[in-house]
């Protein structure tokens, strides 16, 4: 009788604690589903804004819909949808371009249009079929927007996402709106989703697994590997990429072997398991420039299994990117999986969990996300120093409060870099908290270690920090990823 009471009280408690945190952010973001006609089944894959104010969106199921007034305050009787295109496989790219849908497919990039008017596309063209198809159910092909140089950014996942059974499978590739099709980056193992930031930089989610110890954001750059060398055999077909690079050692560290590896680059972000998700998925970033709130420019990273989105902050340390990843919003009705900022502030977040399984319950969701004016008090940015961080807040703390010794902790660890599956936080340490200074401004603090860690998390928690009203942080941990420690 004890053991059920027991149990029955740590359920009811976190169910308490996840309404709280549902209340709270009702406060600063309202999500508000769009309302998907009975017969749909709307698996989002992708989704890209029109010219005329339609929303673009299309599923794992090959369909693709155009969802009218996708801004209405009203959607339930605002909002119409009307399917564009059918007869597609696993659509998880859409891009726009000179009056053309570029959609990638799981075999392709296509170019679709509607030629005669009565909204439904009836011109079909190919536009790269440059790499291989065994039929494996993981053989997903994510598409970017277009770049400035015109083309499309494909990450195709490993033939069951841990070997390359046909050509570029754990590849990314570029697709020029001509055709042209180029190898590009090399290591790819299972990626979820792919984006820009606000430097236009193209960034990948890959998800844990063989040679990825947890989830993390990639930065894609042209002529470089990533991680997961079994799909390094299609060098052979890429002599742009110039010869295979040496595979990495298992059971090292991802730092340690890219000292050893000139092409290798590690994630840029590493989502620390369970903890930040368990499936990273979309990419976008914040071009509202304040519409959505105090975080403009921002990235926004889906993760699938947690139904979440949450925050990325970048800065580059010795020419490469590096930086944090901060919990943001919950409560998605099926697992999210694309993201597309709007210049005016909506966020439309697309959800599925067929096959994978997700915290929002609902087999598929379409939802658009808007800031309710109310700026939260929270981390807003975080940059490494020699000998620490300084962390930016949202609205001036209380500096009070940071004296405290309880006021900030720190753990720090890292995982295997290894050909078996995932790894277990290794390596965990806490380093000594040496000062912490208040800027004048009251607006960040800059804390001083005795040691960083090269290689590793950094996992910084404020449960002291307060505002000046007294009130606590919505969020109060970030991960660091210290890929490199500034001035080494």
């Amino acid at each position: 009788m004890f053991r059920y009471s027991f149990t029955f009280l740590i359920i009811l408690c976190s169910t308490v604690m996840a309404s709280a945190q549902d209340n709270e952010q009702e406060k600063y973001y309202k999500i508000t589903p769009l309302p998907i006609p009975d017969d749909v089944v709307l698996e989002v894959g992708a989704m890209e804004m029109m010219p005329d104010g339609k929303l673009a969106v299309s599923t794992r199921r090959g369909e693709i819909y155009m969802v009218s007034n996708p801004k209405a305050s009203s959607p339930e009787t605002d909002t119409t949808f009307k399917r564009y295109a059918h007869g597609l496989h696993e659509v998880l790219g859409l891009a726009y371009r000179n009056g053309w849908l570029y959609v990638t497919q799981r075999c392709d990039v296509s170019r679709i249009r509607d030629t005669d008017g009565d909204g439904e596309a009836d011109e079909f063209e190919v536009v790269s079929d440059g790499w291989g198809v065994s039929g494996d159910y993981h053989e997903y092909a994510f598409g970017s927007r277009f770049d400035e140089e015109g083309n499309i950014w494909v990450t195709l996942c490993l033939t069951g996402s841990f070997s390359s059974q046909v050509p570029f499978r754990g590849w990314c590739l570029r697709v020029n709106e001509d055709g042209t099709t180029t190898p590009t980056v090399s290591g790819v193992r299972s990626p979820g989703g792919i984006g820009k930031n606000a430097a236009g930089d193209i960034f990948y989610t890959d998800n844990q697994g063989p040679w990825n110890g947890t989830s993390g954001l990639k930065h894609l750059v042209p002529g470089h590997f990533v991680g997961h060398p079994g799909g390094n055999d299609w060098y052979k077909l890429a002599p742009n990429m110039g010869p295979r690079p040496q595979d990495p050692e298992s059971n090292s560290r991802f730092h340690i072997e890219a000292k050893k590896i000139p092409e290798y680059m590690p994630a840029a972000v590493l989502f620390p398991y369970d903890k930040m998700g368990k499936s990273a998925s979309g990419i976008d970033y914040d071009r509202s420039e304040g519409k959505f709130g105090p975080f403009a420019g921002q990235m926004l990273v889906g993760d699938q299994s947690h139904s979440t989105v949450m925050r990325v902050v970048l800065e580059k340390v010795n020419g490469r990117y590096q930086g944090a990843c901060i919990p943001f919003l919950q409560g998605i009705g099926s697992g999210t999986l694309p993201l597309w900022m709007t210049s005016d502030g909506n966020l439309f977040v697309g959800g599925t969990n067929r096959g994978w399984g997700s915290r929002g319950n609902k087999p598929f969701s379409l939802e658009r996300i808007n800031w309710t004016g109310t700026t939260p008090f929270d981390l807003l940015d975080v940059k490494a120093n020699p000998d620490g961080f300084t962390v930016t807040f949202t609205k001036p703390i209380d500096p009070e409060s940071a004296k405290k010794t309880d006021a900030i902790y720190i753990d720090t660890y890292t995982y295997i870099y290894q050909s078996s599956y995932g790894s277990p936080e290794v390596e965990h340490a806490k380093p000594a908290i040496k000062n912490v200074e208040v800027a004048a401004d009251n607006m960040s603090v800059k804390i001083t270690l005795d040691e960083l860690k090269e290689g590793h998390i950094h996992e910084i928690h404020f449960p002291g920090i307060r505002e000046k009203s007294g009130d606590s942080l919505w969020h109060d941990v970030l991960y660091y990823t210290l890929n490199q420690i500034p001035g080494e």
